[in-house]
């Protein structure tokens, strides 16, 4: 009996995974980033990118704040996903055959559209959804595959994709696909924010790309660079409990420290020419120290004042954001920004964009629409 035998016949609910790394290191790596020195600015104890959505919790906490209201970023990213994927892709690749690769996949439901268009002209496209966190993947897979037809095998892959070994072996794999068709490439979320190293990570993913490809990224936008906005959108996520439990979630997984959220401190700064840049903490303030178990059973030294960084995330500017894609090789084919509902003073968005590599030979703008698009969303 096959595999695709067995699968077929069983039911709905399995998820067949390629695990490309040994989970016992990706623990090692999560208890080491644990162990940093004392800083009450987050800056040595730290929950790195990625494992805030490793466990089975975490991957729970993130479905749940994905659907809080008060949640404002996630909320309008994902009303309005839909309809700019849409433009961009009617702009620039409508006529084309493509491969689909989600680099983190989030809930699935943006992969969800993604496909339901791209399957329109290449019915047998393969699906690579990617992610460091398999618990993501089961939960994100599922939902971004259910109530479409798949000619093709989905292939699911659990690999951290920031690792530079990791992209050489994912390129091996994206070199067997047939027919030589262009892979579409997306890091959707404003995930790219979450990396202190951020360019570096795009710079990799340049890596991943031959001239045919395109990667379409989303990141968080700011006009305003300035203490007042970095203050804005710090308290813009600090409203919603279900985001509190989620970023405390890999701490609660993986930890005995008993969370108290109002110890979640969220600290907005600004990065020179490119950023706001926020930081969640989580700050012992207890005023004596707590001895926290760490995932080895060894004995983390919590002293009062000290914090843990949980998430780290930004707000670019127009120009932060684009030095990031010239210093990656990529250039700009079509971007979209569509700006959100006035709340504040400060004007924040998202942008949606679809990268090539500066090997493709692609002229920015090809499409004949403008570089910049403002989209004004019916609401």
């Amino acid at each position: 009996m096959g595999i695709n035998f067995a699968l077929e016949t069983s039911g709905k609910g399995w998820t067949l995974c390629l695990i490309g790394e040994d989970q016992s290191n990706k623990l090692a790596e999560l208890t080491q980033g644990l162990r940093g020195e004392f800083s009450t600015t987050g800056d040595g104890k730290k929950i790195l990118s990625g494992f805030a959505y490793w466990s089975v919790g975490s991957a729970i906490a993130w479905d749940h704040a994905c659907k809080d209201n008060f949640y404002f970023v996630m909320k309008e990213s994902i009303k309005f996903f839909n309809s700019q994927w849409q433009q961009i892709h009617a702009n620039n690749i409508k006529d084309k055959k493509y491969h689909y690769v989600s680099l983190g996949v989030g809930t699935g439901e943006k992969d969800q559209h993604i496909l339901s268009i791209l399957l329109n002209t290449n019915p047998d496209l393969l699906y690579f959804p990617i992610d460091m966190s398999s618990e993501m993947l089961r939960f994100g897979v599922q939902k971004a595959t259910e109530r479409l037809q798949l000619k093709n095998d989905v292939i699911t892959i659990q690999i951290d994709f920031s690792i530079e070994r990791n992209i050489g072996h994912l390129r091996e794999l994206f070199d067997q696909i047939p027919n030589d068709n262009p892979v579409l490439f997306s890091l959707l979320g404003n995930t790219l924010a979450n990396f202190q190293q951020d360019t570096e990570l795009l710079q990799l993913l340049s890596k991943l790309m031959r001239p045919k490809d395109r990667l379409l990224i989303e990141v968080a936008t700011t006009e305003d660079l300035n203490e007042e906005a970095a203050q804005t959108a710090a308290k813009e996520y600090a409203t919603t409990r279900l985001f509190k439990e989620f970023v405390t979630s890999a701490l609660f997984q993986n930890t005995d420290l008993n969370i108290d959220l109002n110890s979640i401190l969220f600290q907005g700064s600004i990065e020179t020419n490119k950023a706001i840049l926020i930081k969640v903490l989580y700050q012992n303030s207890t005023g004596k120290k707590i001895d926290v178990m760490l995932p080895d059973r060894s004995v983390m030294n919590f002293e009062p004042q000290d914090t843990i960084r949980l998430l780290l995330t930004r707000k670019y500017t127009s120009d932060g954001i684009k030095k990031s894609i010239s210093d990656s090789n990529l250039i700009i084919v079509d971007r979209l920004h569509t700006p959100f509902e006035a709340r504040s003073q400060s004007r924040f968005g998202i942008d949606l964009i679809l990268l090539a590599p500066e090997s493709s030979g692609v002229t920015p703008g090809i499409s004949g629409t403008p570089l910049v698009t403002v989209w004004t969303p019916k609401r």
